[in-house]
């Protein structure tokens, strides 16, 4: 997944990834991470989640990271905020309030350390290839003793192309080697789910808590 890739979705409108409201299972676990007011929040690759201002409502400093400039354009447009922007080039940080979303490459937007992660769409949205160098990423964000709310999903991915792609139990283990790992939730869909209409013979949504 190159970068031309996720412009093309968002300039083609091609977002199916996006939830129009808040995701249930923030709300519903997010209680489990144990964050405080004044811990720092970072949502990679957050496109203009509604996730963001659910979070700001809890925490002083919320920080996104997305690559498209039309899905950081969106998201404050649609909220109706009117950002501060600064920046050059192709990377460029919008902040309003508690809000802070750095427009840019995950890989090398310059980010200072977080307390708590909740990613959703990110390492779901990563090939194979790409996981260990985005996880690698991802803890060296985290402040010693950070914990991370990470949604995946868990399919057969021989039967549907990704993205999002399928990250099974045994290669959370891998990536996240050395980190106590605690399984949350299993929402595996029914037959009547979209993907399990699709052919897809199973079909889960799945929540972890990352303690580093």
């Amino acid at each position: 997944m190159d970068a031309e890739f996720w412009h093309s979705r968002w300039a083609e409108d091609r977002i199916g990834f996006h939830l129009t409201d808040v995701n249930p299972l923030l709300v519903k676990y997010w209680p489990q991470v144990n964050a405080q007011r004044d811990d720092r929040v970072l949502v990679p690759m957050c496109g203009k989640s509604e996730d963001l201002v659910w979070l700001a409502g809890r925490h002083n400093d919320v920080v996104g990271i997305e690559l498209s400039d039309i899905a950081v354009k969106a998201f404050f447009a649609e909220n109706l905020y009117t950002p501060l922007v600064t920046g050059v080039g192709s990377e460029h940080v919008y902040s309003f309030d508690e809000i802070t979303i750095y427009q840019g490459d995950y890989f090398t937007v310059p980010v200072a350390p977080v307390d708590v992660v909740y990613d959703r769409a990110a390492l779901i949205a990563m090939p194979q290839t790409m996981r260990e160098r985005y996880v690698e990423r991802l803890l060296s964000l985290v402040k010693p003793g950070g914990r991370i709310l990470l949604v995946t999903l868990d399919y057969p991915q021989s039967q549907m192309d990704g993205p999002p792609f399928s990250v099974p139990e045994a290669e959370i283990a891998t990536l996240f080697n050395g980190c106590k790992i605690t399984h949350l939730a299993r929402d595996d869909a029914d037959e009547n789910h979209p993907r399990r209409r699709q052919g897809v013979e199973r079909f889960a949504e799945e929540v972890w808590l990352i303690e580093v």
